[in-house]
């Protein structure tokens, strides 16, 4: 198999061990975005599916339950969260269900095998967006489709301006940039059309969502799981133990601050992004 977004490869590497422990939690945290994404679009009984970055398989899965006489097919470059994502298929009985270990920026995908490619957060992280997005158009039929579901930018989204705020320590933390491989790869719209387009897709959609991020039934399950996120490691990772301690004891409150009778819950922001294949 061949890998071309090393960087990324390696990364997941390590998170994956994260992701797969708390799949769950995870899949829990951007439920309400994720089912805006199924209300919004349209998956056939008949389709064949190709999930992009599709981690411990949640994605896949629903999907192909939708394409009952259809299929699903996950990619992702973790092969631990594969694992369990096959793992996971298998005892729900899913037949129509398949996962691979796979670079989608690269992969020799069968030419024109799929009526649609989907994203749940998964198609942010692409070394070369462009050659990735190609090569997934290739996968496609004439007239296929693209849905992703993506972060919209940092100022819209308050779990992570919340984040960094409370970590921040009397540091001027950089903003993670549009458009570069990571959460804000697909945040503006017109860099987001011009890519697509270059890659070969037409009517180029967005739909704004706006709805909150899960965290934990109350203060203290949430900060299990935060604790346990790369983004808490990389932004305490430099600060020594007295500065940590105050910037834990901040993040902390954030999470008091938005208990609320559903949960600990935080306001995000996402695109749905649709396009045809040209």
């Amino acid at each position: 198999m061949t890998i071309a977004n090393i960087e990324m490869a390696n990364a997941w590497e390590e998170e994956g061990v994260e992701w797969t422990r708390d799949a769950d939690r995870y899949d829990a945290s951007s439920a309400r975005h994720w089912q805006r994404f199924l209300d919004t679009v349209r998956i056939e009984p008949t389709d064949s599916v190709l999930d992009i970055g599709c981690g411990t398989g949640q994605s896949t899965r629903d999907v192909g339950r939708l394409a009952s006489s259809g299929s699903a097919h996950g990619v992702d470059l973790s092969a631990q969260m594969v694992d369990e994502a096959k793992r996971r298929s298998a005892e729900a009985g899913l037949t129509n269900v398949t996962y691979e270990f796979a670079d989608a920026q690269v992969h020799p995908f069968e030419e024109g095998a799929y009526d649609i490619a989907i994203s749940r957060f998964g198609a942010m992280f692409f070394a070369d967006a462009g050659a990735a997005f190609t090569n997934i158009g290739r996968a496609l039929k004439p007239g296929g489709r693209l849905a992703l579901q993506a972060w919209r930018g940092l100022a819209d989204n308050e779990w992570l301006v919340a984040y960094r705020e409370a970590l921040a320590a009397g540091r001027d933390l950089p903003a993670p940039p549009n458009g570069a491989p990571g959460p804000f790869a697909l945040a503006d719209p017109d860099g987001v059309r011009m890519l697509l387009t270059d890659a070969g897709f037409a009517d180029v959609t967005f739909e704004a969502v706006d709805a909150p991020v899960y965290f934990g039934i109350d203060p203290d399950d949430a900060w299990v799981f935060v604790a346990g996120q790369g983004v808490f490691r990389g932004l305490t990772q430099d600060l020594d133990e007295e500065a940590k301690a105050q910037a834990i004891a901040k993040l902390k409150q954030v999470l008091v601050d938005h208990t609320t009778v559903d949960g600990v819950l935080l306001d995000a922001a996402s695109w749905i992004i649709t396009a045809n294949r040209a």
